[in-house]
């Protein structure tokens, strides 16, 4: 597992929060509450906490699913919290990859063309697309099931088509949101061995997770979230 520099503003962030703010009601407790950290090129890092921490929100943000009330996102280099909503969209489909704990499959598309989904989104050749898709499926050793229905695999199986979908336009950012949590502890295990494998490659991986246990196996650095704020800010990446 890669680490990362505690260098605040160092140029190999791939993610960088500065006093990020996010309340959904005026006169309520912010959902977050003057976040800063950051994630280097390459690093895994695992989001904790108690439900109602700000996980969630935290995850949307990175990935430009919502937008701050104040501070700054930055990701790839990019100052994503500024974008209009047609660039924005561009720019996640490009850039940040998403693994979901239900996996989030489109029942009526085949294994393939889920996959492709997001390069079509994105822009990208036919041609290309297909090429990068067949070298996923054939990399997470699902390729024979290419042809069949999202339904007829197994819990497993479909996670690694939502990776290969993730992956489609090499991103350089992986967010995976409870990716074992649907899964039984041997599946869970494998998918967990699988991210490990990916950064080994050098993906950037944020992981948000309940569970502990794959948090300590798999990621560099552990942030926990305690009512919308870190509770250790030496864990955010930024210094102390």
């Amino acid at each position: 597992m890669r680490r990362q520099q505690d260098v605040p503003g160092a140029p190999g962030d791939v993610i960088r929060l500065d006093n990020v703010t996010k309340a959904y009601q005026a006169g309520t407790a912010p959902a977050l509450a003057s976040v800063t950290m950051s994630v280097a090129n390459g690093e895994v890092a695992a989001i904790m906490g108690p439900s109602g921490s700000g996980k969630s929100t935290l995850l949307n943000l990175i990935a430009g699913l919502d937008r701050p009330t104040s501070g700054t996102v930055t990701v790839a280099g990019q100052r994503i919290d500024s974008l209009g909503e047609g660039a924005l969209a561009r720019f996640r489909a490009r850039h940040v990859g998403i693994i979901f704990q239900f996996f989030n499959l489109l029942d009526d598309l085949t294994v393939e063309d889920n996959v492709l989904l997001p390069a079509q989104l994105a822009g990208a050749s036919r041609r290309g697309a297909r090429a990068r898709a067949g070298e996923l499926l054939a990399r997470l050793g699902i390729d024979k099931h290419r042809d069949h229905y999202p339904a007829r695999l197994s819990g497993g199986q479909r996670q690694r088509v939502a990776i290969a979908r993730a992956l489609v336009n090499s991103p350089e950012l992986l967010l995976a949101d409870e990716p074992t949590g649907a899964l039984d502890t041997a599946t869970g295990q494998e998918i967990g061995r699988l991210l490990s494998e990916l950064n080994a490659a050098g993906q950037t991986l944020v992981l948000v997770t309940h569970d502990p246990a794959l948090a300590a196996r798999y990621a560099a650095r552990t942030v926990r979230l305690v009512d919308g704020q870190v509770a250790d800010p030496r864990t955010a990446g930024v210094g102390a």
